[in-house]
């Protein structure tokens, strides 16, 4: 096994095993992709204090996400197609994060579906929903949820309408995947891959497919998928589907503090300031930019979580000290996931949580909970001094 330090490790890894549609996939935003540089690059105008001469002995990364212990501020994000970057991606995952000791968050256009990881995992996962029109299939869906003994619903509350993403469009990446006769001949290079691949019967949408009316095989789907999505998505329509649930719920793809407010008031368990990972409005502000103002707007209502461009355990550290109760991470345990499996995704959160444990220390603290905006040094005006 290679010597992994960094999260770059692993996506140089994970670029040379996985086939270039399902990498691209993972590692592109929208149109110039501008909110996807910076949802990383912004996070550098951030820096860290260094304190000296604390105790530094007996540290702790634990803490509560909606009331569940973990063992770090750290979820994996969902993402969809995770079982197309490595065979039964989603299973791997979801063991990988459970014996961690942090959450898993299942995305409904997974290849491995909910019974899948259920089946595979004893500690409850959380489940992500899109707002879609069918509300039948909505309800079977969260009844799924709640026989798998999912712990939380996230709601993408930000994919009404889907952004445009240049490399997608261009590799033929879709619900169900077009493949071309360029993505075949270099899925035809990823020897280890494709033979993983042939070895698993999960390969299509298993939460859809023979679950949602008309899709009965992957050739079914692509219609479905066109007009599942409700571009009339108002406040009322989400509230509908919380009530559905009726429990715990997350709702994901908060950028702006109005927005913030409203989801505070309809009683979301948490929110998630996150702009997609950059894949819906290019030109958007980054997440970390737009995190403390919305800490300070509603952070005393409900929890505020993290997502989009955490690579590291020092932007984890930087997303909390700013208010964060907790973060959501995508990319970092996909590129594990795609270039080792579960052995990968566990190495991803290892390296997230060394750096996030040293550098805690290194600004003076030893326990997670009591880091606050005191380490920082944040530029003048770094959340935006906008007309």
């Amino acid at each position: 096994m290679p010597v992994i330090t960094e999260i770059a490790d692993l996506k140089r890894i994970y670029k040379r095993r996985v086939p270039k549609m399902f990498y691209d996939y993972a590692e592109s935003g929208s149109w110039t992709e501008q909110t996807f540089r910076e949802n990383t690059s912004d996070f550098d105008q951030i820096r860290l204090r260094q304190r000296i001469a604390v105790d530094m002995a007996g540290r702790s990364t634990k803490t509560e996400m909606i009331g569940e212990e973990v063992s770090m501020p750290v979820s994996l994000a969902p993402v969809g197609l995770t079982g197309m970057q490595s065979a039964d991606g989603e299973i791997k995952a979801a063991r990988a994060a459970e014996k961690f000791g942090v959450p898993f968050c299942l995305s409904t256009m997974s290849i491995c579906s909910i019974e899948d990881v259920a089946k595979h995992t004893s500690r409850p996962f959380w489940f992500q929903v899109y707002t879609l029109k069918d509300d039948d299939f909505m309800q079977r869906l969260f009844e799924r949820a709640r026989a798998a003994g999912c712990s939380a619903i996230v709601i993408t509350v930000d994919l009404q309408v889907l952004g445009q993403r240049h490399k997608d469009l261009k590799n033929g990446l879709s619900a169900p995947p077009k493949l071309t006769p360029a993505s075949m001949m270099n899925m035809m290079t990823k020897v280890p891959w494709g033979l993983e691949m042939l070895g698993t019967k999960r390969r299509f949408f298993g939460n859809i497919v023979g679950h949602a009316k008309g899709v009965t095989d992957p050739s079914s789907l692509s219609s479905w998928t066109a007009e599942a999505f409700d571009p009339s998505l108002d406040w009322d329509r989400i509230k509908t589907l919380m009530d559905m649930w009726g429990g715990k719920v997350v709702l994901k793809g908060i950028l702006d503090v109005e927005d913030a407010k409203k989801a505070a008031e309809l009683g979301a368990d948490a929110i998630v300031v996150s702009n997609h990972g950059g894949r819906q409005l290019d030109g958007a502000l980054s997440s970390i930019r737009m995190l403390e103002p919305i800490v300070k707007a509603v952070g005393d209502k409900t929890e505020v979580w993290f997502d989009s461009g955490i690579r590291s355990g020092q932007d984890v550290l930087k997303a909390v000290a700013l208010g964060a109760k907790g973060t959501m991470s995508g990319r970092a345990w996909v590129y594990g996931l795609g270039a080792m499996g579960e052995k990968g995704v566990t190495a991803a959160l290892e390296v997230i949580r060394k750096e996030l444990d040293t550098s805690m220390a290194l600004c003076g603290h030893r326990d997670i909970r009591d880091v606050n905006r005191d380490i920082l040094l944040v530029p003048r005006n770094f959340s935006g001094d906008w007309d």
